[in-house]
């Protein structure tokens, strides 16, 4: 059940590859359907979801919407899309969610700078230069700030990625020629172990996110652990109502076995009840 990450880079090609690969290995490309279903999770446009992501979204759409609701349910999606496997996942910051699942091929497509701006200027049917230049590097620092707040990365450090394809040198058809004989290589096939942690990140996302529905678990800030089906809540909460309300939300997740609450009321120092005052 391959698992192929790739990146979305403004010109690059990624697309082409995505499309390509897809045709020769009979994979699934996953399209437009974490757009719809986190915006339809978070009664919005798509079209709001997708300006936010590219970076287009004016001052009150940024200000008014919940980026960590829009981080919690794309990994949702994505991780509930690596899980069915046969799947292509290009963009959404899948290289990184599924960093730690084994079996998953992390692939990154670029292109030089020059050549992407020829890209798109050749796609909008356009000889305005700067505009294009300009446009490639919005989409590039929207990326480039959505991975380093969501992920704590820097989006070119190479090290997140399993191989860099450069397709300056190399075609499209060569790309796809590459990923297919990496994809089929003993490292990157599926194991017990493997799939666990991939079912386990998917469960943990599920938890996060129904937390993240409901009001009386909304803010709440807990570390969720997840493996063969169970459920760890650890970390402090404000009263007990919230620790039993995150457990009561947490079982209601579908697949979960059983949920762990080992969360802890905060302590409130006399010293922090002096300075409120």
């Amino acid at each position: 059940m391959p698992v192929i990450a790739l990146t979305q880079e403004m010109g690059s090609l990624a697309k082409d590859v995505a499309l390509r690969l897809a045709e020769t290995s009979g994979l699934a490309v996953l399209r437009d359907e974490v757009v719809d279903n986190v915006a339809g999770r978070m009664q919005v446009a798509p079209s709001l979801i997708r300006r936010l992501r590219e970076g287009k979204a004016g001052l009150v759409e940024r200000l008014s919407t919940d980026k960590q609701q829009v981080a919690l349910y794309t990994a949702e999606e994505v991780l509930a899309q690596a899980a069915r496997g046969n799947v292509i996942l290009r963009g959404w910051g899948a290289t990184c969610l599924l960093r730690p699942v084994s079996h998953v091929l992390r692939v990154r497509v670029t292109r030089p700078f020059a050549l992407r701006v020829g890209w798109l200027m050749e796609h909008l049917g356009t000889d305005d230069r700067q505009a294009a230049e300009n446009e490639v590097r919005r989409s590039d620092n929207a990326h480039i700030a959505r991975m380093n707040a969501q992920f704590g990365v820097s989006w070119g450090d190479p090290l997140l990625y399993d191989v860099v394809l450069n397709t300056e040198r190399l075609s499209v058809d060569s790309c796809v020629e590459q990923i297919v004989q990496l994809a089929q290589r003993p490292e990157f096939q599926e194991t017990t172990e493997s799939r666990a942690v991939l079912e386990g990140l998917a469960l943990g996302a599920r938890v996060r996110a129904a937390l993240k529905s409901q009001p009386a678990t909304r803010d709440v800030d807990v570390q969720i652990e997840a493996r063969d089906g169970r459920v760890v809540l650890a970390g402090l909460v404000a009263s007990d109502e919230e620790k039993q309300d995150s457990e009561r939300v947490a079982s209601t997740v579908a697949g979960l076995g059983k949920v762990d609450n080992r969360l802890q009321l905060m302590t409130v120092s006399r010293r922090f009840m002096h300075s409120k005052t």
